[in-house]
């Protein structure tokens, strides 16, 4: 059965629905940025509104679940599951996917053996499937060879997957990591553990590779943080990692890589702690090994320039790389490495003249290797060949004299007797001399590497604020050679300490927290090794290192005197069933088996120091990167002991555990199927033995019996207090009670199983991810609904105010104009100044200035005639047009008007006639035209008249026009604002004008009442009606006919008439109280609930128990006479029995009818109903009947309560006989109280489901979840806040008013030695492989040295860490 397969089954086991539930795939991505583009939601709505983002929504997993209308389009996996489309159709292709190898989670398996384990683990890794789960630890087989597991294509398939929804992978648990970092706010490690050779350095690459890819981050920083992280793998590889027997690339030290995240996930630096670099390898291999790997690149691949300045050669050319006669390996290209290490020197950010540097050192640690000695007679060194010396001196910058000498002698000061304080030059014989000269390369290189460490932690320095981080444990694996030493030792002793985490965080402590949290559990048995632990690394009684630092200690000039006083100091630990002492070896029986120790030389790697003479070399020397790479020396004169090797090793490995213990771990188990880096060989013997000591067995069992998640109450109510009606509203936090009643709660309404779950004294326990990711898909939900929600209100919004916008327009574009010719109107009102009188229709309200009449500046035919006859210009802008009559002098008889069309433009009065031509047609000629600067003044007369005389500047033969308009008002205020008032208007009762060049007329206008409409112009005369008084302005707007407003939206809006329509009169309904989370309280008694302990039962006194005992053995009657035993007195009489008062329940009668909706009451006039709840916001919670609901309280009237009935007096009971006396008092213990078991309720699998989200309906019909009754204090409250009523007011009687709504409550340096005269560069020594001298001990066999780790706080007490982890996670 697949992973999909197996949630769905579990799914439906837990009565979750067939939408996203049965998928139970997809989480939400925390602090993740994610924009999410979403449809509309309906199709009546707006076509051209564009979706609208909502940024900081969930990650939604494509093809995860079935989402609603409004989620988005449907994605792939989502097309078989349609609503309405019943089971999907079977897909013929299935028959042609490849079919599963075995079990992918173990847990699954039919029988827990070492053997089934391995035999699925051997189905998988033949089929090329290399990962597999035990729960949330990932186990790892070597292929030994390329899958293309790790490109581009199947990252992004991880990315936002749990690991159910995709097959096992490494980027399976770097996701997991990820996401719980951001969803949890938790910092998290991955341990990673297993042989030399397994996979684990392959397998922390590929991490930081997932992190650097999905982390996000555009920003210039973040991405150079993400290079060198990615940089840090070529680099230290060079450096730390070289060709074993084991392993072509085994990590030769311990790393710890942490990056630091900001709160949006993107990385903002790291940090690398280095743990015991194998040092020894820089100056001794075994057959067929190599030592570390930038020697081989550095020989190959350096410049010819480098060549040159640094006196390179092949690898042949040096001891140190030729001895184990491995130069070439296959599968590594040491000059393609090389370019690979340049290249992340430069991105890490080291400069030109500190790579010169760092290959400087290289070089005189390849020189040094080449120094050979000659005995001579009388036993002493000398130096072979001192070319080489002096080209040691001249690439140390220093004495070439004084090099030679601290090579082959050693100074020495007395410290006792009569010539204290003397100093001698020792000799030192060939053996010595070697020594001397390793120690001095390897503590070059071992400083080299730390300084490395240490300027990429500065480049990768956090450029801001941090709020986790993810850590990456790279570190050697358990080792088991044919001769091992303190390098073994050491490294197996972090493995043992790496392996007692995991006993600890996976099965010991998870047992012990079940019975401390009351859990229901059936125990594991397992090995823990911190019997081992305790052998190595314990003071008191002594372990190995206090043994070895005392033999150190005690015998520390001759180092076998030292071996032999350590191999007396181990007599003491024999009792310990894990240590077998055999002579010149030991035996120690790890967790992955047993390994035989030599004793030969740990003392002397133990002291880890170099010798005055040495030190002085350094300190001497011109170079001084050379000199800051020994910054510390020891004192001389100082009593304390220098930490030796065991002391560095075990206080790195004290600090790792406690760094790893402030994390959430995450484990991959690496498994080495066979010795020799076969592709197809799987060593069955061998794997069996490494499920052994692993505790695989173990491990599933633990699972398959255990809780796959926990939390705390408070973390698991602040996680998911959404998915409850009961504890959230609108995303707030609503919980009165505490926060396991709301735990469980919670629980409850999303309808999880009960055996899903079990609630603790402290935390709440899940025992299958099925059902966490279940919740997680409800959450993820939740907000997309949210969402949804919010994409609905702003589309609303967005209608709302469209529509608004689209009303503006509209009423502009309709009164704009008119605003315009108003404003003309206006000027000529101002411009009469009350001196004329004015026709009643000129002062009409719908009387508009309209300028073009004849619409000239138009395309209408006369128009364009009369344009074009005038010869105006398309673009001349015309003010007024309009039908006249002219006055035309006839020769020899009187002036006569004439009809005639006016048209005024910025230049000019045009008068235009019409016509008739020859054939008969009318034509349109331009008759006059009157320039503007031409015209003096204008003329009209006091009365009601049309009459308008223009008198010109310069007169003409024909005189000055005078014309009868009817717009005369219109014409002569455009015609002042184009003169720009220039002009001057003359009223009077005569109007003056030149009828020819020399002749001056005058036209008299008089009343006559006669006259119906218009003028009469006859001889010079005009006879005009009386108008309206000269005072006259326009008369107002006309009211428009009152009708209902068309409503501004439609559809789901917030409130009928828009977000600022008038609030209805009943009050708003009643809200939950937010209250704080459980993790944001500041007072103490509220994040500290401590479990429910039964009543001690009171203590009864010896002569009431045995009363107690014996009151059922009473003799008769007559036996007690007979005894003399006196009669037991009556009984008193029986109390007189007053009956319990019932608290009484106010009544209310309605005063008006109400009509409720969903979770309301409706009400008739004159219902009685009884009071249960009062809410501030004036809500009542009332009872009629069998019925509940919410009412407005000014609805009600209270009905005062009956007068209660007098008191019976009792009847006073007749006295009993007197009591005989008793010999002692007994006193009558209380019973204690039994406290009542909280009872746990299963869950109906065939119940209705519950709403989850704020807004939707009550389960089975009831109110909505947020109707409900809520104890609510009365701080705080915020009925501003709550959603404005829109029901319907009353229909009987006057309603009052609302009460009126709360307001809502506010929220040191060295200093420089001389420098020594160093001579020029000495020519190159030459290049012939330097002959071993037979006297040279056998190096010991791939073992780590006693490296230096960092200085760290001492031995780390497990237990403590662990219990100082609890507490940070509590």
């Amino acid at each position: 059965m697949g992973p999909m397969e197996y949630i769905k089954s579990k799914a439906l086991r837990l009565g979750l629905d067939s939408g996203g539930l049965a998928m139970a795939a997809p989480r939400m991505l925390g602090t993740r940025s994610v924009a999410r583009w979403m449809e509309p939601e309906s199709s009546h709505e707006s076509p051209e509104l564009e979706p609208i983002a909502i940024v900081d929504l969930t990650r939604i997993t494509q093809g995860a679940m079935a989402p609603s209308k409004k989620a988005g389009k449907k994605t792939a996996g989502t097309s078989a599951t349609k609503a309405g489309k019943g089971v999907a159709k079977a897909d013929w292709k299935e028959g042609f996917k490849k079919k599963q190898a075995g079990v992918s989670d173990m847990t699954l398996l039919t029988t827990i053996s070492n053997e089934s384990i391995n035999e699925n683990l051997q189905k998988r890794w033949q089929s090329g499937e290399i990962y597999t789960y035990i729960g949330g630890v990932l186990i790892s087989v070597n292929p030994f060879k390329d899958l293309g597991i790790y490109t581009d294509a199947i990252l992004n398939a991880y990315k936002g997957k749990n690991r159910l929804e995709v097959p096992p992978h490494v980027f399976s648990i770097a996701e997991s990591a990820y996401y719980n970092m951001q969803a949890y706010k938790q910092n998290q490690c991955v341990i990673i553990s297993g042989e030399s050779g397994a996979g684990k350095t392959e397998a922390a690459k590929r991490i930081m590779q997932y992190i650097a890819a999905v982390s996000g981050g555009r920003d210039s920083s973040i991405q150079q943080i993400k290079e060198m992280v990615l940089a840090t793998n070529p680099l230290l590889e060079s450096f730390g990692c070289a060709k074993t027997l084991r392993n072509n690339n085994s990590s030769r030290h311990g790393k710890y890589l942490e990056i630091m995240f900001n709160s949006h996930g993107e990385p903002m630096g790291a940090q690398i702690t280095n743990y015991l670099l194998e040092k020894s390898r820089v100056v001794g291999q075994i057959e067929n090994e190599r030592d570390f790997h930038i020697f081989y690149q550095f020989t190959k691949g350096a410049s010819d320039a480098q060549r040159e300045t640094f006196g390179l050669q092949g690898p042949e050319a040096y001891a140190i790389t030729s001895r184990s006669n491995c130069l070439e390996v296959p599968g590594i290209d040491d000059v393609k490495d090389w370019h690979d290490t340049i290249k992340a020197m430069q991105v890490i950010g080291l400069t030109a003249d500190e790579q010169n540097n760092i290959f400087r050192m290289l070089a005189v640690i390849l020189w040094l290797g080449n120094v050979q000695f000659t005995e001579l007679d009388d036993g002493n060194s000398k130096v072979d060949d001192t070319s080489v010396t002096e080209f040691v001196a001249y690439l140390m910058e220093t004495d070439a004299a004084l090099v030679e000498k601290v090579m082959t002698s050693r100074v020495v000061e007395t410290q006792r007797g009569g010539r204290r304080g003397s100093v001698y030059d020792v000799p030192l014989n060939p053996a010595q001399a070697n020594s001397g000269r390793d120690a001095l390369a390897q503590a070059i290189y071992n400083n080299l590497f730390e300084w490395i460490v240490s300027r990429v932690n500065i480049s990768m320095k956090p450029r801001g604020a941090y709020e986790q981080l993810i850590g990456v444990l790279d570190i050697y694996g358990f080792e088991i050679f044919q001769n091992n030493s303190f390098e073994q030792l050491c490294i197996n002793y972090v493995n043992e300490k790496l392996q007692q985490i995991f006993i600890e965080l996976t099965l010991k402590t998870e047992q012990e927290e079940y019975v401390r949290e009351q859990i229901k559990w059936t125990p594991i048995k397992y090995f823990n090794n911190k019997i081992v632990c305790d052998l190595i690394e314990e003071k008191r009684p002594p372990g190995i290192f206090a043994a070895l630092n005392d033999a150190c200690a005690t015998a520390h000039a001759d180092p076998s005197a030292a071996d032999n006083s350590f191999v007396q100091r181990l007599s003491a630990l024999s009792s310990n069933p894990h240590f077998d002492s055999r002579g010149s070896q030991f035996l120690v029986k790890h967790y992955a088996g047993d390994v035989m120790y030599n004793v030969a030389g740990m003392t002397d790697k133990n002291k880890d120091s170099l010798v005055k003479d040495l030190l002085d070399l350094v300190a001497g020397t011109s170079n001084r990167f050379l000199k800051g790479l020994f910054p510390d020396r020891p004192d001389p004169n100082s009593k304390k002991r220098p930490p030796t090797a065991g002391d560095k090793i075990k206080a790195s490995a004290g600090a790792l555990v406690e760094n790893l213990m402030k994390a959430a771990p995450s484990y991959i188990r690496t498994i080495k199927p066979n010795e020799n880096r076969s592709s197809t060989e799987y060593d069955n013997k061998a794997i069996v033995h490494q499920i052994q000591y692993l505790g695989l067995q173990e491990n599933i069992r633990v699972r398959r019996a255990g809780f796959a998640y926990r939390n705390t109450f408070e973390k698991m109510v602040e996680r998911f207090y959404l998915l409850s009606p009961s504890t959230s509203y609108a995303g707030e936090y609503t919980w009165q009670g505490d926060p396991k009643s709301g735990c469980e709660q919670i629980l409850r309404d999303t309808g999880i199983a009960k055996d899903e779950w079990q609630m603790g004294v402290t935390k709440a326990f899940i025992k299958n991810p099925e059902t966490l990711f279940a919740l997680e898909t409800m959450r993820d939900r939740y907000w997309h609904n949210m969402a949804g929600r919010i994409q609905r209100a702003w589309r609303n919004y967005w209608r709302y105010k469209n529509e608004c916008a689209s009303r503006i327009q509209r009423f502009w574009k309709n009164n704009k104009e008119g605003l315009v010719y108003a404003e003309v109107r206006e000027y000529g009102h101002k411009m009469l100044a009350g001196r004329k009188e004015r026709r009643r229709f000129s002062l009409l309200s719908y009387r508009r200035f309209m300028g073009d009449y004849l619409d000239v500046g138009g395309q209408s035919p006369l128009g364009e005639q009369i344009r074009n006859a005038c010869g105006i210009a398309r673009g001349e802008s015309i003010h007024f047009s309009m039908r006249i009559q002219l006055l035309v002098s006839k020769l020899l008889r009187s002036s006569k008007p004439s009809p005639r069309f006016l048209v005024l433009t910025d230049k000019g009065v045009h008068i235009v006639i019409t016509t008739a031509a020859k054939d008969g047609s009318s034509q349109i000629m331009c008759e006059r035209k009157v320039p503007l600067v031409t015209i003096k003044s204008v003329a009209t007369s006091s009365m009601r008249d049309d009459w308008v005389a223009l008198n010109l500047s310069t007169v003409t033969e024909e005189g000055d026009p005078v014309l009868s308009c009817y717009f005369k008002t219109e014409f002569v205020a455009s015609l002042m604002q184009l003169t720009r008032g220039q002009l001057s208007l003359t009223v009077g009762p005569t109007v003056e004008y030149a009828k020819k060049k020399d002749k001056k007329q005058l036209i008299t206008f008089r009343k006559d009442e006669t006259i119906l409409h218009d003028d009469v112009y006859k001889s010079h005369v005009v006879s005009v009606p009386s108008g309206e008084p000269p005072s006259s302005v326009s008369r107002p707007a006309a009211k428009r006919k009152a009708r209902e407003a068309r409503p501004i939206t439609k559809g789901k809006l917030l409130r009928a008439g828009g977000p600022s329509g008038p609030r209805t009169t009943t009050a708003a309904k009643p809200k939950p109280k937010p209250v704080p989370l459980p993790t944001q309280s500041t007072t103490a008694p509220a994040m500290k609930y401590q479990a429910p302990t039964p009543a001690a039962p009171t203590p009864v006194s010896a002569p009431i128990a045995a009363a107690a005992v014996s009151a059922p053995k009473l003799a008769p009657v007559a036996k007690r006479q007979s005894m003399g035993i006196p009669p037991p007195p009556p009984p008193p009489p029986p109390p007189v029995l007053t009956p319990v008062e019932e608290p009484e329940i106010p009544t209310y009668k309605s005063l008006y009818a109400f009509e409720g909706q969903e979770g309301e009451m409706s009400l008739a006039l004159g219902d009685i109903v009884e009071l249960r709840e009062k809410d501030e916001n004036g809500w009542w919670m009332v009872v009629k009947g069998d019925e509940q609901g919410w009412v407005p309280s000014n609805y009600l009237e209270l009905i005062p309560p009956k007068p209660k009935p007098a008191p019976v007096a009792a009847r006073r009971a007749p006295p009993g006989p007197p009591l005989a006396p008793t010999p002692a008092a007994t006193v009558i213990a209380p019973k204690p109280k039994v406290p009542i078991a909280a009872q746990s309720i299963a869950a109906d699998s065939s119940a209705k489901p519950i709403a989850v989200f704020p807004g939707m309906g009550g389960a089975n019909g009831g109110p909505a979840p947020w109707k409900r009754a809520q104890q609510m204090s009365t701080e705080g409250d915020s009925p501003d806040n709550s959603a404005p009523s829109s029901r319907p007011s009353s229909t009987s009687g006057t309603k009052p008013p609302a009460p009126a709504p709360k307001p809502k409550p506010k929220p040191p340096g060295i200093a420089s030695k001389p420098v020594p005269n160093i001579p020029g560069r000495p020519p190159i020594p030459g290049a012939t492989k330097p002959i071993v001298a037979p006297a040279r001990p056998p190096a010991p066999s791939a073992g780590g040295g006693g490296g230096s780790g960092p200085k760290g706080p001492g031995q780390m007490d497990l237990a403590a860490a662990l219990a100082k982890r609890a507490q940070r996670l509590e």
